[in-house]
Formats: C-alpha cells, structure tokens, sequence
C-alpha cells in the first residue's frame, strides 16, 4: 500500500496523487469521449492504489458520478476509495445559474448519492458561489448533511477570500479548491495565509495548466482555436512560459524525471497542499502521474522552482 496523506484536519487518509475525472463522462466538457474507455481509467486507478476521485455534478453532466458508481459496484472498492463530488449548478432549460441554497445543496447531495450508488460522499463542495445566499447558510446545510453521516468532509470550490471568511464562520470548511499551478500562483498571496492559519487544506485544479507543464509543448506546436484564448497560451505569455518550462526541465533532469512530475511533486512542498488531482485521457497517464511519489527535492531545488516561476 502507498504512504496515505490526511487531507487537512479531516478523517479522510488518501495517497497524495489523485485523479480528477471530467474526462471520465463529460461529455459536455471534451469531445470524443467514450463512457467504457472513462470506466477502464477509474478501473486501473483503483488497480494503482489511486484511492481519490474527483468529480462533480456538472461532468456530463451526472454522467461522470454515474460511472464512477458503476465501477465501483463492480469492483466492491468502495470502502476503500475517498469520493469527492461538488454540486451547485442548476440547469434551466438552456440555461444553468448557480445555486447554493440549503434545499438546493441538499436535494443535489441526494441525488450523488444515488448516481454514486453510495450512502455517503467523503467530501463535499459548493462548486461555485451563488449571487445570494449567504455562504454560511450553505455551509451550514452541509454541516447538518455530515451530522447524519450523508457526508464526511465539507468543501468549497472558487470561492473568493471574503466568501470562504464568510463560509467558514463556523470553522466547518475542510478544503477549499480553486485554479492553481506553477504558472498562475496568485492564489499563494490572496488564500494560502488564512488557509494555513484556520487549517484548511487547498486542493488545485488544472496542476498542469491545461497541459502546457507537462513539457511537451515548444514554440512551433500547434495550438489550437480554445487554447489560443487562454491567457497562459497568448502571444508574449506564451513564449514566457516556455522559457520558465525550459529551466524547470533542467530540474527534471537531476532527479531523473518528467517535468509535469516535478511540478506535481512541488506543490505537494506547500504547506496546505496534502493532494493534488491531475485528470487524464488514457490509463498510462496514470501510472506516468504516480512516479510523482518517487521524487524527493531537495531544499535548493525546492526555492530554485520557486524563483523560476515567481510571480
């Protein structure tokens, strides 16, 4: 079995590489996607030791929680796997608004757990705040569905620094996710303070900036219409970037690894990070993702990084 992290100060014991799924069922969020070829990269995850998922309402949506549920009846590793899902998005026709209501969170809790095919979801999140409702009054929704064991950890996810102040008015958020990597850090300066201080555990989404840190790109790739449109891959920005990827490869090299590596075993350096959630389209990502646990850095290479890419 692999060395297991605490998430925070939850009970939640999971191994510090997990896997975020909106590949697995969102078909609303990626062409081409195949439900069966999603399912065999739960199913090998699990086969790794991967022991924490990340989904949410809105891939496929519901699509993804109901195959991470069919596999895992299949498999009966359910006591064994940590879940986390987020809800928040409600669909109107043609057209989705957020919604952090109590009835809303608890009805959309009620209906993962039945998708997941579950009895409890090990943590929880506000996917996105909604204009209205104050975020105590959500989270507190929450605490009552973790006081009848529906969930086990409480979460919010893009919130801004005054709304995750307000939502944890009563201490009761366990772990705040939000966009985070070695290229976009703002959330360092504007969060990682009141984190540590009030023990919340962060968890980044998109750690490999939408692919461009696992080091394959160079200044003749190819990028295509949406990429073009993230500020990470615009004219200036972009060949910036690859300059710092450049200096982090020479890393790579003295600790015999991948760059995307290296980047996913920096984070786990921070101090409110316990876990981090790469996605990935096929099963060998999983196993490249994992000889994450493989790295040690050492202190110089630890600040080095922290120069290359300083904000």
């Amino acid at each position: 079995m692999r060395q297991q992290t605490r998430i925070g100060t939850t009970e939640l014991m999971v191994t510090p590489i997990g896997l975020g799924t909106n590949k697995v069922g969102g078909h609303n969020l990626f062409p081409n996607l195949k439900d069966e070829e999603g399912k065999d990269i739960v199913r090998r995850a699990l086969e790794l030791g991967i022991d924490f998922l990340d989904t949410a309402y809105i891939y496929g949506p519901e699509r993804s929680e109901e195959l991470i549920g069919e596999v895992l009846q299949e498999t009966g590793q359910r006591e064994n796997v940590v879940i986390a899902t987020k809800g928040a998005h409600r669909i109107q026709g043609e057209k989705t608004v957020f919604d952090n209501s109590p009835a809303f969170l608890r009805q959309s809790v009620e209906d993962s757990l039945k998708r997941l095919q579950t009895d409890y979801i090990d943590l929880y999140y506000i996917h996105f705040p909604d204009k209205d409702t104050p975020k105590d009054e959500a989270v507190g929704e929450l605490k009552k569905l973790k006081d009848e064991g529906k969930i086990r950890a409480i979460g919010v996810s893009n919130f801004s620094l005054e709304q995750l102040q307000e939502a944890n008015r009563h201490g009761d958020v366990d772990v705040l996710q939000s966009n985070y990597n070695l290229l976009e850090r703002e959330v360092e300066q504007e969060f990682f303070p009141y984190l540590l201080e009030n023990k919340i555990s962060f968890v980044p989404y998109f750690p490999l900036a939408s692919g461009l840190l696992g080091g394959k790109y160079t200044k003749d790739t190819p990028l295509s219409d949406s990429q073009k449109k993230k500020p990470l891959f615009q004219d200036g920005n972009y060949e910036q970037n690859l300059d710092k990827i450049d200096q982090l490869r020479s890393i790579a090299e003295e600790v015999s690894s991948a760059v995307a590596n290296v980047a996913l075993a920096w984070y786990l350096t921070r101090g409110c990070i316990d876990v981090v959630i790469p996605g990935t389209k096929n099963p060998q990502q999983l196993e490249d993702n994992l000889k994450t646990l493989d790295i040690h850095l050492s202190e110089e290479q630890i600040k080095r990084i922290d120069q290359i890419f300083a904000i």
